[in-house]
């Protein structure tokens, strides 16, 4: 499956928001464009939004190919989108090991939704943003 425009609009890039000036998150990771991470993200980075728009694109086709390789049943666009941001947000291997997974592949769908809000923490601190991220995921999810 496709991660559709629908979900990248709605989902990741509305809660990800665009920032060109490299920045820590919550957590204190050095973060930059539509929430990409990695070794060479380091303060004082700057990008331009071309650069911003390929790396959401490398970044949510990486969550996309986990969710293809991991979910063995199937599953709707709105399934799939809700699957391909929590997974784009917490990591590939967070969603690998996560009883949402689990549950999806016993095609226990209802219990999977409520999995979501389980997922609104960072640092050991409630946050409100993943806490409004995850209800949204939810709702498609359930769409």
């Amino acid at each position: 499956m496709h991660y559709s425009k629908i979900g990248l609009k709605q989902l990741t890039e509305a809660f990800e928001g665009c920032r060109l000036v490299a920045y820590p998150d919550v957590r204190g990771v050095w973060t930059i464009g539509y929430g990409h991470t990695g070794p060479e993200v380091v303060e004082g980075l700057v990008w331009g939004k071309v650069q911003a728009e390929a790396a959401l694109l490398f970044d949510t086709l990486q969550a996309e190919n986990c969710v293809n390789r991991s979910v063995f049943v199937p599953i709707t666009q709105g399934e799939f989108d809700a699957l391909v941001d929590f997974t784009f947000n917490v990591g590939c291997s967070a969603f690998e090991k996560s009883t949402m997974l689990k549950l999806i592949n016993s095609q226990a769908f209802q219990a999977a939704a409520k999995e979501f809000e389980k997922w609104v923490y960072a640092g050991g601190k409630k946050v409100a943003g993943l806490l409004r991220r995850r209800l949204a995921e939810e709702t498609v999810f359930n769409s």
